[in-house]
């Protein structure tokens, strides 16, 4: 009997997501039909110029957009920001610099400097184990 492989499919959402894309940005046809992982492999190491548009302008997903600002996605929220962004409102938002973006920042940092802290703590224990 012969093992018959079947393609691995993705969902639109599920591939854009790991492109980093904003879905609702994309050529229909990528929206309307499922995605392989080979497609998906092909898009990430050779991006048409759409992929490339996209993710040079926008907009962004919240994630990304998170990403470029250096706050948390929930952190976006609390500023209000619930949408896709291009790269030109984004750097629009980095030079308004309002209050909440600021704080979000620092709250960030602090973030970044405990979890940071942590593993050092962490890596300690496990030399002193050894």
């Amino acid at each position: 009997m012969k093992s018959h492989q079947s393609t691995q499919t993705m969902k639109p959402a599920t591939a854009a997501k790991k492109l980093g894309v904003y879905l609702e940005a994309t050529p229909a046809e990528f929206r309307e039909g499922a995605v392989s992982r080979d497609e998906l492999n092909a898009l990430q190491s050779d991006p048409p110029e759409w992929l490339s548009e996209l993710r040079r302008n926008g907009p962004h997903p919240r994630p990304v957009v998170a990403a470029k600002l250096g706050v948390s996605i929930s952190g976006l929220a609390r500023g209000g920001i619930t949408e896709a962004l291009t790269t030109e409102q984004i750097e629009a938002l980095k030079q308004e610099s309002p209050e909440w973006l600021q704080k979000e920042r620092a709250t960030q940092a602090e973030v970044r400097k405990e979890a940071a802290r942590i593993k050092e703590k962490k890596d300690e224990k496990e030399k002193q184990g050894k």
